[in-house]
């Protein structure tokens, strides 16, 4: 054992691979030698090794024991203090007997072309090495007759299939009997319809073809081993082939994709898809020639399949294929042995999985001291903001999207006859409202836009009731970029009954009886590459709440978050609107989050749902409530006084005393003085523009995210033109365009240096910080009105979430014959993440701020929360407010503090200045009335990975191994989610550290530093609004809401349809935004039982409901269904 202490270590104290030498000694393995190993064994080798570590033989042809991800694994395996790993020369395992292989205490070995799989299976025979993947199994994963009997037996489902055996050693009549028509084939008396696949019986034979009917052209597709780019190809033969054995099956109609599962033991698998070579034999490859894999979640039954999959054929790595077609799926292939190819996480959770079988199998009788690790996210035990060990069980994030291009938008009242054809076409009908984005939509508003123009042009006097100017620039928008996209442009239009109520003379014409419809058209508000980091990053962090955060052994922190959701105990959905920016921010976070890589959108097609199906996370902001266009003419009427604030419209505009509100108040003083600055820094900055565009040397200026000085001018013009209308007044709706573009181009585009920016950046904040959260609301009860018509289906939705967390939903169990092995099997993190935007993260809060949660004069941590929200200016990019719902499994089921929920807030990405009057949070830990003196160091949110005993009670003696997550090599130009020193009292979570070397090809440097970096500003921490509420809490507080919410809600429906009660359509969809939602949720229990009680005993309650993102959650009526 002496002997072997250094053995796989280098002075360096890395570990090495080793290889065996003819005279016995053993050396470290360089670069070259990787492809050379021992020669022949030698008797006195095996008492060197019989001392000394557990010696892992890889057994395999060169080419695969080569490979980068073999090469990648082993390097990790070699970490484990015990384990050396030898690889087989493949001179050594062809042409020496296998007496003088070298010895191994643990074999790798698997088959692929050219292998001689006899001579392995004699060398497991003769040294009984404890074997990774079954070696007899291997024979017959080279038969699909075998593989699909397997598979049969196993109750797993596989397409409809039959054998056509022409194979003289097998030469059962009954299964040669093949009859062809043109449209089918009748194989043993089984009839298959084209189209069909014709697969080989050798699983080593990739000539796989499938035929298509005459209906659809006839012949077929032939499938191939990639060849380059391509892994098909069509051909117009359509009879089958005569010569050789074959499968015949049913083809299964998928999605274009084929899932590719690789199971590492039974309970772990990653599952990715690829496009499928039967679409069109084009494989899709990135900029770095590495064919396009998706990141997948897999089912609960698909977990369970993957499961057998591993065991039937006894091959610890294994891969195989998935078809998911007609809501089941279907496995098409065994592939046996197989690796992940280009996933560090695979890597990382590949090596620590088999070094551990490695260990618990063999180091006793090697007499080596090893326990099983009892890995942190094995149990999801962590310590809670109150500095009690409970399981946390269910995560939930309500996010504002990230950083984004200025929105733009213009608004016409529209009466031409074209304009009510195409709102009837597309049922507006139904609901009064209607929203176009396809390109097909689009396009049919501009050619009204340029037919209408058309006329003007040929008929001055014609009765076109549009204002020219207005259709020039639908026209004109309607046309940029030169093709369409839902992403950065859309109309809307609103029915109204007796036409647009005139706010201002800015409208002279006297008013028009009868409907018209109001035109709303927007552009701009794509995420920028700015904004896509930021969710990246955060979703990064983000990992660092979940048990295992304090991870490093994958070079990052959070790796236990990832191992979760790999063995199936993450139960993981991502929601997002229907907006571009919110859509590819969702996407972005899901990348950090899940150390996912490649482009965002393969990401967002597979994790991403849409949810606008029924309001969850949309509002359409244009058809504002009764209640927001009262609040919006008093804030008009406040502002456009030429005075100084009064005591009156201190109390008016700021009834809540809120001090954010207050402080920008006494920075505007008089309202109407400070607008004229505004406007007048708006014209110096056109003009300053305008010259620049008049000098040579900026002809080819590039702003940011491609931006013109053209369109900067654009942009500003507009806003100029806009703003001050033709009375003399300032129209206020359009403060916060004006504060969005000079916050944008005070971050990005400060290279310009033109003067006054940070003038007008300052004014027009200190406007939008009153006209922005005033609009959803002036005094408390306009406040929950407004926040209730926003967002009542995501309240809805989030108290189904936790419901669901904690019910017992046999139908989604893991079957306890097949939990065996897995540490608490039926336990796992429910995790629901909804990106909306800024509207409904604003209503979301009011609700919590202003239903009634608590009382803030008999509860002091509430108060503390509340007056932190208060001093909040802004809820910027990436806010987020979050619910934890942890369970105190010493506490009894049926008690109210068996679950514990604790309620967190961010602000969101730090803005200009901010620094100087950010409000002062309590940060991720903080001390409630109770421990207030207890608690000296309130920690951060990394600091859950410090195991303190003094505030930390373990609910049984376990020995949790935690890690910072901070340490770790830090790779030259990574982005990295950092916390504080732990001695700050602010406890911030998480802080983004962008380094210059790893931005986007489109990210410019700029003049102005956002800590460090112009474009990636950092993120607030997340701060504990409060961290002892119970569940029961909580539901009765989300009950009551929605009840009162529904009621109100219907309300205003019923005045909605007596609008129409006159048209000709007047019935409402129930799937329309503004559904009448159903009577609140009451849980299906017996009175008897608080609706807090789990049904079973903690340990086998599951709710790990289908992970599949492919299953549409929408019903009508807001029924959400479990998911």
């Amino acid at each position: 054992m002496s002997k072997s202490s250094g053995q796989g270590m280098s002075n360096s104290g890395l570990p090495q691979f080793l290889i065996g030498s003819e005279g016995g000694e053993s050396r470290e393995l360089d670069d070259k030698d990787m492809r050379n190993i021992s020669g022949p064994y030698r008797e006195d080798e095996e008492e060197d090794q019989a001392e000394g570590q557990i010696v892992v033989g890889i057994c395999s042809m060169m080419k695969k024991s080569n490979s980068k991800p073999m090469t990648e694994i082993m390097e990790r395996l070699c970490k484990f203090e015990y384990i050396t790993v030898v690889i087989f020369s493949e001179e050594v395992i062809l042409n020496e007997p296998v007496e003088k292989w070298p010895v191994c205490d643990c074999l790798i070995s698997f088959h692929s072309k050219g292998f001689p799989l006899d001579k392995a299976v004699g060398y497991a025979k003769l040294r009984k090495p404890l074997l990774i993947n079954d070696l007899n199994m291997q024979y017959f994963i080279q038969d699909r007759r075998e593989v699909y009997r397997i598979l049969q037996e196993e109750g797993i489902d596989l397409p409809r299939y039959a054998v056509l055996n022409r194979d003289p050693d097998r030469p059962e009549g009954k299964e040669c009997n093949l009859v062809e028509s043109e449209d089918h084939v009748e194989v043993n008396g089984e009839v298959f319809h084209k189209p069909f696949v014709e697969k080989p019986v050798s699983a080593e034979d990739h000539n796989v073809y499938i035929y298509y009917p005459t209906s659809a052209g006839g012949g077929s597709q032939r499938l191939f081993r990639k060849i380059g780019s391509r892994s098909s190809v069509y051909s117009p033969e359509s009879t089958v082939r005569k010569t050789g054995s074959y499968i015949y099956e049913e083809f299964m109609p998928t999605d274009g994709t084929d899932v590719k599962v690789y199971t590492v033991g039974p309970d772990y698998a990653h599952a990715e898809a690829r496009k499928s070579p039967a679409l069109d034999g084009k494989v899709e490859r990135d900029s770095e020639g590495k064919e396009i894999r998706y990141p997948v979640m897999l089912t609960a039954m698909e977990k369970l399949v993957a499961r057998k999959v591993c065991l039937a054929f006894k091959q610890t790595v294994c891969g195989f294929d998935l078809l998911r077609a007609n809501g089941h799926s279907f496995v098409c292939d065994v592939n046996g042995f197989s690796f992940v190819k280009n996933s560090m996480k695979y890597y990382d959770d590949c090596a620590k999985v088999l070094g551990n079988m490695v260990m618990r199998e063999l180091a006793p009788q090697f007499h080596i001291p090893w326990s099983i690790p009892m890995e942190a996210e094995d149990i999801p035990i962590v310590p809670t903001t109150s500095g009690t060990m409970m399981e946390l069980r269910c995560v939930i994030a309500v996010i504002r999207h990230g950083d984004r291009t200025p929105k733009q938008k213009m608004k016409m009242e529209v009466r031409n006859a074209l304009f009510f054809e195409l709102f009837e076409k597309y049922g507006g009908y139904k609901s009064g409202k209607l929203k176009l984005k396809k390109p097909k939509q689009l396009q049919e508003v501009l050619d009204i836009a340029r037919q209408l123009l058309a006329e003007l042009v040929l008929h001055n006097d014609c009765e076109i009731e549009e204002k020219k100017s207005k259709l020039e620039q639908l026209k004109t928008v309607l046309e940029m970029y030169g093709h369409f996209s839902g992403i950065n442009r859309k109309v809307q239009l609103t029915y109204l009954p007796n036409g647009q109520p005139k706010a201002s003379s800015e409208e002279e014409d006297s008013l028009k009886e009868g409907p018209s419809l109001l035109l709303v058209l927007k552009w701009g508000g794509e995420l920028t590459p700015a904004g896509r980091v930021q969710a990246e990053e955060l979703g990064r962090a983000f990992r660092c709440m979940y048990p295992g955060g304090q991870g490093d052994y994958a070079g990052f922190p959070g790796c236990g978050l990832l191992r979760l959701h790999s063995t199936y105990r993450h139960d993981l959905k991502i929601y997002a609107s229907d907006e571009g920016r919110v859509q590819m921010t969702a996407a972005a976070f899901a990348k950090g989050l899940l150390a996912l890589e490649g482009e965002l959108t393969p990401i967002l097609v597979q994790m991403v749902k849409s949810a606008n199906m029924n309001g969850l996370l949309d509002s359409d902001s244009d058809s504002l409530t009764d209640g927001q266009q009262r609040v919006k003419a008093r804030l008009h009427e406040i502002m456009q006084k030429n005075k100084d604030f009064s005591e009156e419209d201190y109390n008016k505009l700021a009834p809540t005393g809120s001090p954010s509100l207050v402080n920008s108040m006494r920075v505007i003083v008089n309202p109407v003085k400070t607008c004229d600055h505004v406007h007048t820094l708006i014209k110096s900055l056109t003009c300053q523009i305008c010259k620049r565009l008049e000098d040579p040397k900026s002809a080819d200026l590039q702003l940011y995210h491609s931006e013109t000085l053209e369109l900067m001018l654009q942009r500003w013009s507009k806003l100029e033109r806009d703003f001050r209308m033709k009375n003399c007044r300032y129209d206020i709706s359009k403060i916060p365009d004006i504060y969005d573009c000079v916050k944008y181009d005070t971050q990005h585009n400060s290279s310009l240096s033109l003067e006054d920016t940070l003038e007008l950046f300052r004014l027009s904040r200190a406007l939008a910080d009153i006209i922005i959260p005033q609009e959803y609301g002036i005094t408390k009860a306009e406040k929950l009105d407004i926040a209730s018509a926003y967002c009542l289906p995501l309240v809805k939705k989030i108290q189904l979430d936790l419901q669901r967390t904690h019910e017992d939903e046999a139908v989604n169990k893991l079957h306890p014959l097949y939990s065996r092995g897995v540490m608490s099997p039926g336990r796992h993190v429910r995790t629901r993440l909804y990106f909306t935007s800024e509207s409904h993260v604003h209503s979301l809060l009011s609700i919590f701020r202003y239903g009634g949660l608590l009382d803030e004069q008999k509860d002091e941590q509430w108060k503390q929360a509340m007056d932190y929200l208060s001093a909040v200016t802004e809820l910027n990019y990436m806010t987020q407010i979050v619910i934890m719902l942890y369970e105190d499994n010493k506490k009894d089921p049926s008690s109210e503090e068996r679950f514990h929920v604790e309620l967190h807030f961010s602000p969101g990405v730090k803005g200009c200045k901010d620094e100087d009057n950010a409000p002062m949070g309590f940060g991720f830990r903080p001390a409630s009335s109770e421990n207030h003196e207890k608690q000296t160091n309130q920690g951060s949110l990394e600091d859950l990975s410090q195991d303190e005993p003094d505030r930390a009670v373990l609910t049984e003696p376990i020995n949790i191994q935690r890690k910072s997550p901070l340490i770790r090599n830090r790779k030259a130009g990574s982005m990295e989610a950092l916390s504080e020193s732990n001695t700050s009292s602010r406890g911030l979570a998480y802080r983004i550290l962008p380094s210059s070397s790893r931005q986007s090809p489109e990210i410019k440097p700029s003049g102005l530093g956002f800590e460090g970096c112009s474009l990636v500003p950092s993120i607030y921490p997340l701060e504990t609004l409060h961290n002892s509420l119970s569940l029961k809490q909580v539901d009765e507080f989300l009950t009551a809401l929605c009840k009162n919410g529904s009621q109100a809600q219907f309300k205003r429906l019923k005045s909605l349809s007596a609008m129409f009660e006159s048209h000709s359509q007047p019935s409402i969809d129930v799937d329309s935004q503004e559904t009448p939602v159903s009577t609140p949720v009451q849980p299906n229990q017996p009175a008897a039982k608080p609706i807090w009680y789990t049904g079973d005993p903690s340990s086998t309650v599951s709710s790990a409901g289908p992970s599949s993102p492919s299953v549409a959650e929408s019903s009508s009526n807001f029924g959400f269904n479990t998911e």
